[in-house]
């Protein structure tokens, strides 16, 4: 195929792509508001993100599980779920998230559910493995029920989700692949500064280790004091893209050869050399770590709607652990009511800029909060995630559990019952103890330990990630309480038992 060829191939895809997202907006504005409409949602819980970089993170395959979590659409009795995987999800785990949704019997919404998968547990992208399967995409089309109108829902957006959603001819709720570069780390800095938001102090759109060279000169240069920088590779996700790198041992002016020596990677067995090569791929940013004897971390949760309406839908205080404190582990929720307000107005500033720019979906804005002298908090805003993140699941269960709602402005969760609700969540539970505990084990120990989530009061605890659970020794969790006490005393109660049925000391 020559260039003409190509490049007419290529608009009249994109052509087509846009021409079907202009559906997503009529079914906004109609069959979204209302929950008797007849919908199909097919979802497609891809982590089509960096294969290498995914493969360090223990069980990654079951991160497809975290978007169970949306089977709680069946509350709507018109509406229908398909729910893609790569390989079959334990009916077990379907059943514990069905038997959660208010007045639908399990039979009604189990009618309602299709689960396809591809009987493929490598490493590539779910998308990528849909795609190689024709037949499957046929099959997904035979499942949308006549008279419905259907959209896809996905983790992230990338071309490979462009190409499902020509195939099977529905809008993708997301934000669209060719502005991926404004969640990028380069492109998020372009966006916050645009903002108006503090940043730290750094270097974007580097394209290799000589440009990250330079830029630690020019750093160190402008700031002599600054002990320690980060870099990050535009597309990491989660921290493991990072790498961390001290002047304390290094050459004035820093040379190659510091970083190869010194610069720590958060990833677990990434290679200097392999860190190098990703840069001349992907690019990325050098910024200063910011030190701080009280540091939190907070994020903030937002969604543009096809209408290009604009919502903060939650605030957090992420949890991080690995090097330098760089890995995401789980969050609290509402974020620190010392500055959950103000990092939620942040947060709707950088939407506004984001809406300009066209995009859709659910997105997250990371901050670092040092608290100063004065015992004000200083907010640096660090990156956008174009993406469901790590706070998406949670949330989205409490506020399907609850019925309730988020106001920014005040930072507290609502209830239609006037009460409040805090969580306590994390993805990174693990002990090797807990290796052998089958899904059916878990649940048993919860209900009979009374941790398990209970309708009427509207707390306890929901678990995910249970298919990791036996072979892995990991799973993950939102302890639901009434006080932010209350959540992270749930939390501690169900280590200890897990920590008593398998005889182990600590996680």
């Amino acid at each position: 195929m020559d260039t003409a060829t190509g490049d007419a191939s290529w608009a009249g895809s994109m052509a087509r792509f846009i021409a079907i997202q202009q559906e997503l907006v009529l079914q906004f504005e109609r069959q979204f508001p209302d929950p008797l409409a007849p919908k199909t949602v097919i979802i497609v819980p891809s982590l089509s993100l960096d294969a290498e970089i995914l493969a360090k993170i223990r069980g990654v395959n079951h991160y497809e599980e975290r978007l169970l979590c949306l089977l709680l659409l069946l509350r709507m009795p018109r509406t229908h779920v398909i729910y893609l995987s790569s390989m079959p999800i334990d009916e077990v785990i379907i059943d514990y998230y069905l038997h959660l949704l208010p007045g639908i019997t399990s039979r009604h919404s189990r009618q309602r559910l299709t689960l396809l998968h591809c009987s493929d547990a490598s490493h590539l992208p779910l998308t990528e493995k849909i795609l190689a399967r024709p037949r499957l995409i046929e099959k997904i089309k035979c499942c949308i029920q006549p008279g419905h109108v259907a959209h896809i829902a996905a983790f992230n957006v990338t071309y490979l989700e462009h190409e499902l959603a020509l195939q099977l001819g529905v809008p993708l709720y997301g934000c669209p692949a060719w502005l991926a570069y404004w969640g990028t780390k380069s492109g998020s800095r372009e966006i916050l500064r645009r903002a108006g938001l503090l940043l730290p102090p750094g270097r974007e759109n580097l394209k290799n280790m000589d440009d990250v060279v330079l830029a630690m000169r020019e750093l160190r240069q402008e700031y002599p004091a600054l002990r320690r920088a980060v870099v990050k590779l535009n597309d990491g996700f989660s921290g493991d893209g990072n790498a961390i790198f001290s002047f304390e041992h290094a050459d004035d002016p820093v040379i190659e050869e510091d970083l190869r020596q010194h610069l720590k990677m958060v990833a677990a067995d990434l290679t200097y050399d392999v860190f190098a090569e990703k840069m001349e791929k992907m690019g990325g940013i050098v910024e200063a770590f910011l030190e701080g004897d009280s540091k939190t971390s907070p994020s903030v949760q937002c969604r543009i709607n096809p209408l290009h309406q604009i919502e903060v839908v939650s605030t957090h205080d992420q949890l991080l652990g690995g090097e330098s404190s760089q890995v995401y582990l789980g969050a609290t929720f509402p974020a620190n009511q010392a500055y959950a307000n103000e990092i939620g107005k942040m947060g709707y500033r950088v939407a506004e800029e984001l809406s300009q720019e066209g995009v859709i979906g659910r997105f997250g804005i990371d901050f670092v909060s040092v608290k100063e002298t004065d015992g004000w908090w200083k907010h640096y805003a660090i990156e956008i995630n174009l993406r469901k993140g790590g706070t998406t699941h949670p949330y989205l269960m409490l506020k399907f559990l609850t019925d309730g709602y988020y106001d920014h402005h005040t930072g507290v969760y609502h209830m239609p019952n006037n009460q409040t609700r805090y969580y306590f969540a994390t993805d990174c539970l693990s002990s090797d103890d807990y290796k052998g505990l089958s899904p059916e084990d878990l649940i048993d120990i919860a209900i009979c330990y009374k941790i398990h989530y209970d309708a009427t009061t509207q707390e306890g605890v929901m678990f995910h990630l249970l298919g990791a659970l036996s072979e892995h020794g990991k799973l993950g969790m939102v302890c639901i309480g009434s006080t932010p006490e209350r959540a992270e005393a749930l939390f501690e109660k169900t280590v200890q038992v897990l920590n008593s049925e398998t005889r182990n000391a600590g996680p």
